[in-house]
């Protein structure tokens, strides 16, 4: 009963939330400066097919009506027609880029947890030595490094130097077209994943109950995965949870290096374009993918952590 009203209370402050995320947006669109017409239709319309144009988009209406015609739309007609494609609808254009981004995303998650996991690890199991000093210098240049320098950097070294992998393009399929994205948005992942585990590992292994697993003839690789990263996996969750929501709500710079269709490059081609329904389409996306993102983060504390379970 306590888990039911737990997920009802959840579910229903994340449906405010992104209700409220999608409704600050919708009026931060109307209050820009610029007319989606001059976009659709260019420089050589004129004011006749501009105002039959804003009529058409129910755009001439008071702000409050567009408002409700756009809650209408968003329940009924999914968020509404494109501005661009009116055959399509604004949650179908985002539907169609979302596999792309959910392979990018898990596919970079994947590459994050192998690497941070194994060199916080190691990094804990010799505090202060010359391998703890070596995986700090490796994860704040993971940190450090900005995707724009990585993504080429890794393109000129497997594609052109070493050329093991296709070069990246809308031509680029299969899973050796995820290998350079996946490890460009990874290594950031990896460095953050693996500071916070190593800061994480250090306060773990001071407490008690770790002293006495070690007291009762445990060894030191069992004392540290089964005890340690137990309790130590709490907060990387959620970083991970986070980092995961914002590789779901597409990660432009990675989409735009490797020219991957994606929701992060289709919200910046609507917001160029002034599409309003399919970016509205995809703040909803993201909003919502960051709301359930949460709430299985929430979850995985009491899976992996059992006094976070009896509370």
């Amino acid at each position: 009963m306590k888990l039911l009203r737990f997920l009802f209370f959840r579910v229903l402050a994340g449906a405010l939330t992104v209700l409220g995320v999608v409704t600050f947006c919708f009026l931060a669109l109307h209050l820009l400066p610029g007319d989606p017409t001059d976009s659709l239709l260019g420089e050589t319309a004129t004011d006749a097919d501009r105002e039959a144009l804003r009529h058409a988009l129910h755009l001439d209406r008071p702000l409050l009506a567009q408002y409700a015609l756009f809650l209408r739309d968003a329940f009924l007609r999914g968020m509404g027609p494109s501005f661009a494609h009116p055959e399509h609808s604004a949650l179908r254009e985002v539907a169609e880029v979302w596999p792309s981004t959910v392979a990018l995303a898990l596919s970079s998650a994947a590459v994050g947890w192998a690497v941070a996991l194994p060199l916080a690890l190691v990094a804990s199991a010799r505090p202060g030595s010359r391998t703890d000093a070596a995986v700090g210098v490796l994860s704040l240049a993971g940190v450090a490094l900005p995707t724009l320098y990585t993504g080429p950097l890794l393109i000129t070294l497997l594609c052109v130097t070493v050329p093991v992998l296709p070069f990246p393009g809308p031509d680029a399929t299969g899973l050796s077209s995820l290998v350079l994205p996946s490890l460009t948005l990874g290594a950031g992942l990896a460095g953050m994943l693996t500071r916070m585990g190593r800061a994480s590992l250090r306060e773990v292994l001071l407490e008690p109950y770790i002293t006495a697993a070690r007291a009762r003839g445990l060894s030191e690789p069992a004392v540290l995965v089964r005890h340690g990263l137990r309790s130590a996996l709490v907060p990387l969750l959620t970083v991970g949870g986070a980092q995961l929501s914002a590789l779901l709500g597409g990660a432009l710079v990675t989409e735009k290096v490797f020219d991957r269709p994606g929701v992060g490059l289709l919200l910046l081609e609507a917001l160029t374009r002034r599409d309003i329904p399919v970016v509205l389409a995809g703040v909803f996306v993201v909003a919502a993918t960051a709301v359930v993102m949460q709430l299985l983060v929430d979850l995985a504390y009491a899976a992996v952590d059992p006094r976070i379970r009896v509370q």
